[in-house]
């Protein structure tokens, strides 16, 4: 399997393209703010044909982009049920406004096909294979998606904003809920193998093993530390 991230835009969000290898098809996951020109650069490197977009959720930072990529490729972009209406509104989403200025910037709807992810479905995709976890928490419609183990390759989470290397995503914004975070964390991060390779949403990749070993979230979830962990918190 074929990995091209880079972070994108004002919250400096990660945007992935993947494919089985390079010079093939490829989903894009999360072309958030400004991630246009580094989805067309990766493109041209590495012969890369997109041919979908998937989102962990609806938040401006991972989705911006969805439209112009879109509707210049004319391919389809996945989305949860509860975070659909973020794609059309995004300021309710946060529950503040951007200003004009960064506003300006934004193209705002829906593209023209628009497809519903369903928990436990497997996306079949560019030659890909990738379960979806609906892990609500950081929004309602957060999700993870999951990649195979693979030969001499370890299986991938893209965990969106769910877990972050030492840390999680936040749940004060408006669909957050702290308890539902920390029973995703439960339910979709714990059982995985250790050496799953987590490919998330802000700052850099990590593991399921460092972080169940490290991270105070997890230790939380797993029964190892029943106080409240301290550790900052990322996403917009």
């Amino acid at each position: 399997m074929f990995i091209a991230g880079f972070p994108a835009g004002a919250w400096g969000t990660n945007c992935y393209l993947v494919a089985p290898a390079a010079g093939e098809e490829c989903v894009i996951v999360d072309p958030g703010h400004q991630a246009t020109a580094g989805v067309e650069e990766a493109v041209r490197e590495h012969g890369l044909k997109p041919v979908a977009v998937v989102l962990t959720h609806g938040h401006i930072d991972h989705v911006a982009s969805v439209m112009p990529i879109c509707g210049a490729r004319g391919i389809p972009a996945w989305i949860h049920p509860e975070d659909r209406y973020m794609l059309a509104d995004p300021e309710r989403a946060l529950g503040r406004s951007f200003g004009a200025q960064l506003m300006g910037e934004l193209t705002v709807g829906e593209p023209d096909d628009l497809r519903i992810l369903e928990d436990g479905s497997v996306l079949e995709l560019a030659g890909l294979r990738l379960t979806v976890d609906h892990a609500p928490g950081h929004t309602g419609g957060s999700v993870t998606f999951r990649t195979p183990a693979a030969p001499e390759l370890p299986p991938v989470l893209f965990s969106g904003d769910l877990l972050f290397a030492g840390s999680v995503g936040r749940t004060d914004l408006p669909g957050g809920d702290h308890d539902a975070l920390l029973e995703s964390l439960a339910r979709v991060c714990l059982p995985l193998q250790d050496e799953t390779v987590v490919l998330s949403g802000h700052g850099p990749q990590t593991t399921i093993g460092r972080e169940r070993a490290s991270n105070p979230y997890l230790l939380q979830v797993a029964g190892a530390d029943a106080a409240e962990p301290g550790a900052a918190r990322r996403g917009i």
